[in-house]
C-alpha cells in the first residue's frame, strides 16, 4: 500500500514536471518520421497479466517486422529523434502513465515480451512476476547499454537469452527478496544518476 502511495505521488509529480517536455519529444517525433509518437508494445506484468506498456516510439513502424525484438548496437531502425531519446533514456519517460494506470511500479523488475518471459525457470517466473514490473531496477543499472553489448555477437537474441537473461533475472529476485521503500528510493536515485553520468562522459 505504501509502495503504490509513493508510486501516485512520484509519477503525478513526474508527469506534471515533465509535461512541457513531453509536449516538445512528441512534436519532435512527429516532425522526424511518420507513424504514432507512442510506441506500444505488449509485455507480461503482475502475475502475468499482458498489458500494452508505453514508450516514445524510437524506431520506423514497422521495425518489429524488419528485425529482432531486441535493439543491437547503431541498429538502423532507429530514427534520428529516437537515437537521441535512447541515449539519454527519454524513450522510458511515457512508462509514468503506465504506473499511474496500475500496471507498472517506478521500480521493479523490468516487464519483459511473451517471447522471452517464456525462458524464465517455473519456480523464478512465479516469484518475478509477484510484483509489478517497474521502470528501473538493479538490472536496468547494469545494463543500461545492453544494445552496444551485443552488438558484436555472432547470434545477438542467443546472446541475450543464455548469458544476460539469466543476470537479469538473478536481479529481479533480488529485488523481491529485499523490496522496500527504501530500495525503491535508493534504485531511483541510482538510476538518475546513471544517467547524469553517461550524459557526460
Amino acid at each position: 500500500m505504501v509502495k503504490r502511495v509513493f508510486d501516485l505521488l512520484a509519477c503525478s509529480f513526474g508527469l506534471l514536471l515533465c509535461a512541457p517536455l513531453f509536449a516538445v519529444l512528441m512534436l519532435w517525433i512527429k516532425l522526424d518520421s511518420a507513424g504514432p509518437v507512442f510506441f506500444r508494445q505488449e509485455r507480461v506484468g503482475l502475475r502475468g497479466r499482458l498489458f500494452k506498456i508505453h514508450k516514445f516510439r524510437t524506431m520506423v513502424v514497422d521495425a518489429e517486422a524488419r528485425g529482432l525484438q531486441l535493439t543491437v548496437g547503431q541498429d538502423m531502425r532507429i530514427t534520428r529523434s529516437g537515437r537521441f531519446l535512447r541515449k539519454y533514456k527519454l524513450d522510458e519517460l511515457p512508462q509514468l502513465l503506465d504506473v499511474l494506470l496500475g500496471e507498472m511500479s517506478l521500480v521493479g523488475p523490468r516487464p519483459e515480451v511473451p517471447k522471452y518471459v517464456a525462458y524464465y525457470p517455473a519456480e523464478v517466473r512465479d516469484l518475478v512476476l509477484s510484483v509489478r514490473p517497474g521502470i528501473t531496477d538493479f538490472a536496468s543499472i547494469e545494463f543500461s547499454e545492453e544494445s552496444a553489448m551485443l552488438q558484436n555477437a555472432a547470434d545477438p537474441e542467443r546472446v541475450y537469452i543464455e548469458q544476460i537473461l539469466p543476470i537479469k533475472l538473478q536481479h529481479y529476485l533480488r529485488y523481491v527478496e529485499e523490496r522496500s521503500l527504501w530500495l525503491d528510493i535508493r534504485l531511483i536515485a541510482l538510476t538518475i544518476g546513471k544517467v547524469w553520468l553517461d550524459k557526460r562522459a
